[in-house]
């Protein structure tokens, strides 16, 4: 250690931005300035902390700048709760500690009780960071067996705080919010009327109408607004799915099985509103792939991105490499999707005639594409549908019964 004081600082995380997760990280960093409030060998920074961000990501702004200070040599000691708090992913982990250790940094995780810097350091380390990430792949496993249950029980796994037009109840069933609905009553009524989704974005911004998030409206917005079943009444679960622990989500293509579920909350748009949007939209879509096909690419329109199902767009990259880019993340950025980034000489002897979704793989540490046709997921989901058309009814303590259908 260096003469004179040692310099300690302290790290918390939480996973989420619940008020129950709020309190947790107050009393962590109070328990860290009592902690050393009286200790005269120790100078103590402060507490370094992220919150509502998952312990298996190492972009944490506050983990990222406590690495800054250290490498700054402004520490001695990062003081933590335990190794999962500071990192579940024993590679991150070990890479994080040596890094530090090799600066004469220590890292004191109190739960387990285990000093980096000493000479049993990096083998319990080792051993302990294993045993924690195998933990979050149990855990992780539980919760998603946790989700299909509720899936084939009807039950939905919502965030309507980002989802306009409904709250939730005391019991978790959707009901109504009369302000939102008629925000979205008016996108269905200036659609049907023969307005755009960019015209309908463009008014709504010029009006100030609020969106659910407090940003800008977008295209994009208003379609998944129109595209949206459960504004008639119905739930489509598992629209999305995690393919590996560790993975980022995924559009679900029909690799794993979907419910659909009529009739499970009350409506904001008729049926048959929302059955008359879908073949507006079918319609402009059948319009702009005609256009597409008499562009200059013969790929333009077709190629569709993995985690969100929009649009592929080519591009001019560095030094001019041509490249092909996820449209929502040129239009609205990382909020909207992580994106993807195809070259253009991993497509271009592709035979592809109709909308086909790009797959990105990682193998040996090179990216490899391959594809899948959008038509022949939905025959497969239809096939499944038809095996199954009556689905089953779906008891509940606080709701009606409902018809579950597998897709």
């Amino acid at each position: 250690m260096k003469p004179g004081k040692i310099r300690v600082c302290a790290y918390a995380r939480v996973s989420t931005m619940t008020e129950k997760q709020q309190e947790s990280l107050t009393n962590q960093q109070a328990y860290y300035n009592h902690f050393y409030q009286n200790k005269k060998d120790v100078d103590f920074i402060g507490v370094y902390y992220d919150q509502g961000i998952s312990g298996k990501l190492a972009k944490r702004p506050g983990f990222q700048q406590m690495l800054e200070d250290c490498r700054a040599g402004k520490i001695d000691v990062i003081h933590t709760k335990s190794i999962s708090r500071f990192a579940r992913n024993t590679e991150l982990l070990l890479a994080v500690s040596r890094e530090l250790k090799a600066i004469q940094v220590d890292i004191f995780f109190e739960e387990q009780n285990l000093h980096t810097l000493s000479n049993e350091g990096e083998v319990m380390l080792t051993v302990l960071a294993s045993y924690a990430e195998e933990e979050l792949r149990n855990m992780s496993e539980n919760q998603r067996w946790a989700f299909q249950k509720k899936f084939q029980r009807g039950e939905l796994v919502i965030n309507t705080k980002r989802f306009l037009g409904y709250d939730k109840d005391e019991n978790g069933e959707l009901i109504i919010n009369p302000e939102e609905a008629k925000i979205v009553q008016r996108i269905y009524n200036l659609y049907l009327s023969g307005m755009g989704v960019h015209a309908i974005a463009k008014l709504f911004n010029q009006e100030k109408v609020p969106t659910v998030d407090g940003g800008r409206w977008y295209s994009s917005t208003i379609t998944n607004i129109l595209k949206n079943e459960k504004y008639k009444g119905d739930a489509i679960l598992q629209k999305y799915y995690f393919a590996e622990i560790k993975a980022k989500q995924r559009l679900n293509q029909g690799q794993v099985q979907q419910y659909l579920i009529t009739d499970n909350h009350e409506a904001i748009v008729s049926r048959e509103d929302w059955e008359a949007v879908q073949k507006r939209l079918k319609q402009n879509r059948k319009a702009n792939l005609s256009i597409n096909c008499n562009r200059r690419y013969p790929l333009s329109g077709l190629l569709k991105c993995e985690h969100c199902g929009s649009t592929l767009k080519r591009q001019k990259y560095y030094k001019g490499k041509v490249v092909w880019v996820c449209s929502k993340y040129i239009r609205e950025g990382k909020a909207a999707c992580i994106g993807m980034r195809v070259p253009d000489s991993a497509v271009q002897d592709w035979s592809i005639y109709e909308p086909t979704v790009v797959k990105e793989e990682n193998i040996s540490g090179k990216k490899h594409y391959s594809y899948s046709c959008q038509e022949n997921d939905t025959s497969r989901a239809g096939a499944t549908h038809s095996e199954n058309p009556n689905g089953g009814l779906l008891p509940s303590v606080h709701r009606p019964r409902r018809t579950a259908i597998k897709l």
